[in-house]
């Protein structure tokens, strides 16, 4: 039984378009930051707003 729901839990794929969507925003504001010294103080406040909020969410469950 146990291998069955890991095997259904590898084959999970719904949430995988959000993750590649959010990995590829991070590319670009790391790319921007890169070549724009003027917004990596933005991007780099923003991705602490981002972590906070995560980190919230993370501890009071979910």
């Amino acid at each position: 039984m146990k291998l069955i729901c890991k095997l259904r839990i590898w084959k999970e794929t719904r949430g995988q378009d959000l993750v590649e969507y959010a990995l590829m925003a991070g590319f670009v504001a790391v790319a921007a930051g890169a070549t724009m010294p003027s917004v990596a103080g933005s991007i780099s406040t923003i991705f602490s707003k981002i972590t906070s909020l995560l980190t919230n969410v993370a501890n009071q469950g979910g």
